[in-house]
């Protein structure tokens, strides 16, 4: 049987569409010639997991993302990946988006449900989450730095800004003169410093006989208070107390008129024959001065001595 030119042309152009379609597909990712199984898995967020990225069970690849696509009108994500081995997984089994590395970007790995009762089938939307990698541990923390880090530089270029108005050229030439005088200042203090030096040196003969005497005196009143220390304080004040009892005693005979001294100091006309008798001791002491012949009589001859007369100024 001949066939004709039309027929060629036309399983040409077939074969041509067959090739396009299945080269299409394989540089998508997708062998229509082979069983592999698609499944979904619906995520807010999938930052990092791009086309092509490995699909893994356990670390081993097992597949790969075909397609990344809205799910809601919610902007919920929903990803379209291949599983190319023959492992079967449960249905329960979850899909998690997790970091590759560094750089790395991030993968798609299953992780297998615990003795499932069912396997899950090609088609069927699993269950998702999302591993927080290093790099966003890394960021999480770095945002609140980087937060703070922006407040000290804006805080820094705040005090940039006055410290420029501060620094005038008429404030300029104030702190260099305030700097001059203060360089003057520990100049003089240096001097002051070595002549105390020189002041020490010389004198430190004496300092030491100063500080041995000091020591000396601070030992001396150690065992000063030592002694004190150890002397009979107690015997001491009940002596003392004894002595103000008996003193007190005293004082109180005293103030009363019992006793001789206590009538002599409290009764007044004890004291008023006291003053009497000692001025008659005094006129008769005056009197035997100024006549002593009425005391003292002696006659030579054997005179008769005359009576005696009291005289007129002598008290009743």
């Amino acid at each position: 049987m001949k066939i004709t030119k039309e027929v060629k042309a036309a399983l040409v152009v077939l074969t041509a569409i067959v090739l396009l379609i299945f080269g299409y597909n394989f540089l998508k990712g997708n062998n229509l010639l082979s069983d592999d199984r698609i499944f979904y898995a619906n995520y807010e967020s999938v930052d990092g997991l791009n086309m092509a990225s490995i699909v893994t069970v356990n670390g081993l690849k097992v597949g790969k993302v075909l397609d990344i696509d809205f799910a809601d009108e919610k902007g919920n994500l929903q990803v379209k990946f291949v599983v190319d081995n023959d492992f079967a997984f449960g249905k329960n089994s979850v899909a998690k988006i997790y970091s590759a590395g560094f750089i790395g970007g991030k993968n798609l790995a299953i992780v297998p449900e615990l003795k499932p009762n069912s396997f899950a089938e090609s088609g069927q939307t699993l269950k998702s989450s999302i591993d927080i990698g290093v790099m966003d541990v890394v960021s999480n923390r770095l945002d609140p730095i980087q937060q703070k880090l922006n407040s000290v530089l804006q805080k820094t270029d705040l005090m940039l800004a006055s410290l420029n108005d501060i620094l005038t050229e008429e404030n300029t030439k104030n702190i260099s003169s305030s700097l001059s005088s203060l360089s003057a200042s520990l100049n003089s203090l240096k001097y002051t410093s070595g002549s105390l030096q020189s002041l020490i040196a010389k004198n430190e003969v004496n300092l030491s006989e100063t500080m041995s005497n000091f020591n000396q005196a601070s030992n001396n009143a150690k065992i000063l208070t030592s002694k004190l220390s150890q002397a009979p304080i107690d015997q001491t004040m009940n002596e003392l107390n004894k002595t103000v009892k008996s003193f007190s005693a005293i004082a109180d005979k005293l103030n009363s008129n019992r006793g001789t001294v206590g009538k002599l100091l409290n009764d007044d006309e004890v004291y008023d024959n006291l003053d009497r008798a000692t001025r008659q001791l005094d006129l008769l002491l005056q009197d035997m001065k100024l006549n002593p012949k009425r005391y003292v009589h002696f006659s030579v001859f054997g005179k008769k001595d005359k009576g005696y007369e009291q005289p007129a100024d002598s008290l009743k």
